[in-house]
């Protein structure tokens, strides 16, 4: 009897110790120990044949064939070169003519996308590295046309490095200051929002540098609080607090003023160029031409409804408008993002058609043709070939959850060629003969492939197969998709995961995960998929834990063109708000799904849209969380707040739908958590939102997290985060 016992408490052991082996961790999902192999930093080379990667834990710079996908050679050896010496690569750039490289190493962050680093000239034939500038680290460095010069800014200021005279250092501009003028880099707001890190470029031949300047004197500063703090540890502030102030414009109030200046570099005369443009006006884009006469210059108006495009002269400084670009509420910022300059072309974005197409100009700004059709929807330019008149890029196809890569000859044929149902990216060669696919559905991780502009699969480069695997073994669920309609007749598309051991005759609680920004997508085929991507692997920890995981996009995002995506214009949330709630109304009705255990959590937008759909007024949320949330856009910046909802002044009932408005009608148990350096939905928005809270009387837990911006990471922190989110939603939903 006493061995029976034993047994069997030796098998409920092994059982227990599987089940726990199984068992996902917080820990497991921010460590990266389900982490995908990726092709990094791959750049194709001049020759149309060849491609480069960063190899070898960040220590060379490996050639590869695209035919054949075999190494050709090494381009670059932190252990095989001679002068300078650094001890990891974290970027490059090859110069146009393929003689030396930029090596970027030493990097640190300054915003989103912009970044300060230590940058080296390596020599290819003779090995040699140099330091770029020996007074500082540098930001955005160009190359010239012909690679025997390089123009960098430090310090808000443009430098000017030659290389055939000794790499001798100029600086070209005097006047930047930081928080006052900016000069070849784009403020915060432009660089947030405008989505780019340089505003400067060379002139053709290389004889003129020309660029952006923002004078940000007007604009209002505002002021993060900086603690000691762990993580990093900061102890000139161990007995006080200090600050970081800088200037941040929000929704109705000035912006920087921005102008366009040539420098020529041989009579070293600056020179402002007379650009056409409203006092409050933006200037996106600065762009180089074929033509050493002309480069081109993007304005918008303060309501971002028209884009031109003007042709300068660098030396005359006469501008000539080529194109405008108006359309119904906002040009959106793909437009900005797709449009390319060739050597004969400006192959731009429009959604013009109700659908975003491709359109290509001479350079005389005169409309040659529509490229595409509207049965595709545009979301990626890759490029326009010159010689065939072929043009590629990344549309959807058929349903808005997948994309495909694209190409449409001269004559409008079209073909696809991607043709797994999914999600595919690409980076062409130079000649567009063959091009890195980068492809993954919801339930199958990133495959990294070479294919020829045919469509045909040359070489398999990574295929994650062995995380596959793993998340086979461990019994992980696979996403499902579904699509239904709300009570005003609007089909939205969402996705679903549930439990391995999913019984449909239990009833699950449900937890909602959202962004529902204007034109972003959540609801893909992809291995993006999920409230923290990764294939679902945050969803993959609620579903162990008892829980139905859903995702929907509602009206205002992208995929299914520009009525869908605008139809939220000059109202943010009140329409994506009903359609979450529409959504747990319809996840309600289901069999499988406890109506009364329904939770839902966003960050950023995703944040506030959870805040407007818990003070809705159909109380449908028992649990939310909301992580670094807007609370009111007037607290937001101009260029994103604007674009979709104008401004304060113009808009005054557009900005009174926020969840501050509505706290008193909040309903279910909410989560606030905020980082106190976020930089990008200040901490501001918290605390205005927490005190309308406390006058209106609503319970609520609020979290913030010290020295942390936006996205809330660093040392242990991303991983307390999430253990708060999971915690919140298992005490109040089960």
């Amino acid at each position: 009897m006493n061995r029976i016992i034993s047994l069997v408490i030796a098998l409920v052991s092994v059982t227990f110790s599987l089940n726990a082996q199984n068992q996902l961790s917080i820990k497991d999902i921010t460590s990266g120990k389900f982490g995908t192999e990726s092709v990094r930093a791959m750049t194709p080379l001049g020759d149309g044949e060849t491609y480069a990667q960063i190899k070898q834990g960040g220590k060379q710079i490996v050639v590869y064939s695209f035919k054949t996908g075999k190494q050709s050679g090494v381009l670059f050896d932190v252990d095989d070169c001679t002068g300078s010496k650094i001890k990891r690569i974290d970027n490059y750039s090859v110069s146009p003519d393929g003689k030396r490289l930029l090596i970027q190493t030493n990097t640190v962050s300054v915003y989103r996308r912009s970044f300060k680093a230590e940058f080296y000239i390596y020599t290819i034939a003779d090995k040699r590295l140099e330091p770029l500038s020996a007074n500082g680290p540098q930001q955005t460095p160009i190359w010239s046309p012909d690679g025997q010069q390089i123009a960098f800014v430090r310090d808000n200021n443009i430098f000017l490095v030659k290389l055939l005279y000794d790499n001798s250092e100029s600086q070209v501009t005097k006047d930047g200051e930081f928080n006052k003028i900016i000069n070849g880099i784009p403020d915060w707001v432009y660089e947030e929002e405008f989505g780019y890190n340089s505003a400067m470029t060379f002139n053709a031949d290389g004889t003129m540098i020309c660029w952006v300047r923002f004078d940000e004197s007007s604009v209002k500063t505002y002021a993060l609080q900086l603690f000691k703090g762990d993580k990093p540890e900061m102890k000139a502030f161990s007995d006080y607090p200090g600050e970081y102030a800088y200037k941040y414009p929000k929704a109705g109030h000035d912006n920087s003023v921005v102008t366009a200046w040539s420098y020529d570099i041989k009579s070293h005369q600056t020179r402002q160029i007379q650009l056409p443009l409203d006092a409050d006006g933006y200037i996106p884009r600065i762009k180089a031409t074929s033509d050493a006469q002309t480069i081109l210059l993007y304005t918008m108006n303060r309501h971002q409804d028209v884009l031109n495009i003007y042709a300068a002269n660098p030396r005359s400084t006469v501008c000539r408008l080529l194109i405008k670009e108006s359309v119904p509420k906002y040009v959106p910022e793909e437009v900005l993002e797709g449009s390319q300059v060739t050597d004969n072309h400006i192959l731009l974005p429009s959604d013009r058609s109700g659908k975003m197409q491709l359109y290509l100009y001479d350079m005389n700004g005169s409309l040659l043709k529509k490229l595409t059709d509207d049965k595709y929807i545009v979301t990626h330019v890759y490029g326009y070939d010159e010689k065939s008149g072929d043009v590629y890029y990344q549309a959807v196809g058929g349903s808005p959850i997948n994309k495909e890569i694209y190409v449409t000859n001269k004559k409008g044929k079209t073909t696809c060629l991607s043709r797994k149902e999914g999600v595919t990216s690409a980076i062409f060669s130079k000649n567009f003969k063959y091009f890195l696919s980068t492809w993954s559905d919801s339930n199958t991780p990133y495959r990294y492939s070479i294919y020829d502009n045919n469509g045909k699969e040359l070489q398999v480069l990574v295929d994650n197969r062995a995380q596959q695997e793993k998340r086979k073994e461990l019994g992980f669920a696979k996403c499902e998709f579904f699509t239904f309609k709300t009570s005003e007749g609007v089909e939205l598309n969402g996705y679903i995961f549930k439990p391995a051991d999913f019984d449909p005759n239990k009833k699950y609680p449900v937890i909602m995960h959202q962004y529902s920004g204007p034109g972003s997508q959540q609801v893909v085929n992809s291995w993006s998929i999920g409230s923290m991507g990764q294939g679902g692997l945050f969803d993959q920890y609620f579903i162990q834990h008892g829980f139905i995981t859903v995702g929907v996009d509602g009206r205002g995002t992208g995929g299914r063109g520009a009525e869908f995506e605008k139809c939220t214009y000059l109202k943010l949330g009140e329409l994506e708000a009903k359609d979450q709630v529409e959504t747990a109304i319809y996840l309600g009705t289901l069999p499988f799904v406890d109506k009364e255990r329904i939770g839902i959590w966003g960050w950023s937008f995703g944040g506030f849209c959870t805040l407007m759909s818990m003070s809705e007024g159909r109380e449908v949320f028992k649990a939310g969380v909301a992580i670094a949330a807007p609370t009111n856009w007037k607290y937001y910046d101009t260029v994103y707040t604007e674009r979709f909802m104008r401004t304060p002044q113009e808009n005054p009932s557009g900005y009174d739908i926020n969840p501050i408005n509505r706290a008193a009608k909040l309903h279910g148990a909410l989560l606030l958590c905020h980082g106190l350096t976020d930089d990008n939905v200040h901490p501001q928005n918290a605390f205005e939102y927490s005190e309308a809270l406390v006058q209106a009387d609503k319970d609520f837990k609020e979290l913030i997290y010290t020295n942390r911006n936006h996205s809330i990471y660093g040392g242990n922190t991303r991983n307390h985060l999430l253990r708060q989110v999971a915690d919140f939603f298992e005490r109040e939903l089960k």
